[in-house]
């Protein structure tokens, strides 16, 4: 799926594979670490050391935004937590891409890829201080849910019903 765009250079959104995971995991590492958030190789960010395996052989979708030199821009990944439940996870943009839409192409993608699959529910777990991304997801009609599991470095929880639409 491409951007449209006049200009070769803009960024092009993909189906990620494993030759991926080194761009997409620096990409995510230098996201957190602009903001604040700490990083875990070995914890919950060790599913990007193995994309296929994490993602597309339990059933989800992970893309990659790949700006025209070639560099991995952005990330986003669908992961099935029931059969009709999903979790956006791994959205990411380079601070240089933000502002030009790239953030809605990666959600309606995924929500898109959700509808298709027939999922009921997305959810998502987030951090304070990602301001612009929670209000992404608000925009989109996703509504603050109580999860009882957050993961460390997120304090919210977000949730969108998609039978609703």
């Amino acid at each position: 799926m491409e951007l449209p765009s006049q200009h070769s250079d803009r960024p092009r959104l993909r189906r990620a594979t494993n030759d991926d995971c080194l761009a997409a995991a620096a990409l995510i590492s230098s996201v957190l670490t602009e903001y604040g958030l700490p990083i875990d190789p070995d914890g919950i960010d060790a599913d990007v050391t193995d994309i296929e395996a994490n993602y597309f052989a339990k059933g989800g979708v992970f893309y990659v935004l790949e700006a025209g030199h070639g560099s991995i821009v952005g990330t986003c990944a669908l992961f099935p937590i029931s059969e009709e439940c999903c979790e956006l996870r791994k959205m990411y943009l380079a601070k240089s891409h933000r502002g030009m839409g790239l953030g809605r192409l990666l959600l309606e993608t995924i929500l898109a890829d959700a509808r298709r699959m027939k999922f009921r529910t997305v959810t998502l777990e987030t951090a304070t201080v990602l301001v612009e991304a929670i209000n992404l997801y608000r925009s989109y009609g996703f509504r603050p849910w109580h999860n009882e599991h957050l993961c460390f470095r997120c304090d919210q929880a977000y949730r969108l019903d998609l039978s609703l639409e």
